[in-house]
């Protein structure tokens, strides 16, 4: 979803900025990248940093002189602005415009998100071009984010959005929750070892094992870490046997 977006640097002062951006984009599936009168633009010093899955990016980067001229075509373009307040009216999170941005692509429209130069950001007259204004909130005490971190933010919120389906890590397999049957495997072996060690009253050890299994019960036992008990149940039994307990 995100290859249809388009990713505007106007005026950025420092090649590695635009390289760590680009790494920046693979990591969301974004690919369209537009560099507009950067400022001593040299593509080596990019490339260490864009890595060798951002490198295609800033070798097919279209790069422009002005940027009224590479926005030609654009049918939604969003700025981002450090600054709130006066006319900058509206001003959208994130969160709240990443929504919009997602619509329109499906809808077939050609979005641009416009990042101005690190030291200064976008004038009034470039946010002038610009549809709709977004605004990454940050602490009081520092409001100055490197670019690629702000190209990264909005193109993670724009990512989430996009997805057919919240997205939900899934661990290994042996992550499962174990089953009755697990339990009860890892319950007996459980008892022995502590039978073994003394733990356990051997005239009724199944009275004694009852807030062993009542304890047991309130836990999710992941198959993973029955197999960790399992394997420390076997260690004490042989050291049990190794002293001469039975």
């Amino acid at each position: 979803m995100l290859s249809n977006l388009n990713i505007v640097l106007f005026g950025t002062k420092f090649p590695e900025n635009v390289g760590s951006s680009a790494r920046a984009m693979t990591n969301m599936g974004c690919s369209h990248l537009t560099l507009v009168s950067p400022y001593s633009w040299d593509m080596d010093k990019a490339f260490p940093l864009a890595t060798a899955k951002g490198r295609d990016i800033v070798e097919r980067a279209t790069i422009s002189d002005d940027l009224a001229e590479a926005l030609k075509g654009q049918t939604r373009v969003y700025g981002t602005t450090a600054r709130t307040g006066g006319w900058r009216k509206g001003v959208m999170t994130p969160s709240t415009a990443a929504p919009l941005i997602v619509e329109q692509l499906r809808a077939g429209e050609k979005v641009s998100v416009v990042f101005g130069p690190e030291d200064r950001g976008l004038t009034n007259d470039e946010t002038q071009l610009c549809s709709r204004l977004i605004n990454i909130p940050t602490s009081r005490d520092n409001s100055s984010l490197n670019l690629s971190q702000a190209v990264l933010i909005i193109l993670y919120e724009c990512f989430k959005n996009a997805l057919d389906k919240p997205y939900t890590p899934s661990g290994p397999p042996d992550e499962r929750t174990t089953s009755f049957e697990e339990q009860e495997i890892l319950a007996t072996n459980l008892q022995e070892t502590l039978l073994a060690i003394d733990f356990l009253k051997a005239d009724n050890p199944d009275y004694w094992m009852m807030p062993v299994r009542r304890f047991m019960s309130r836990i999710d036992i992941k198959r993973n870490e029955f197999n960790l008990l399992m394997g420390i149940c076997r260690q004490i039994k042989w050291i049990a046997g190794q002293t001469g307990r039975k």
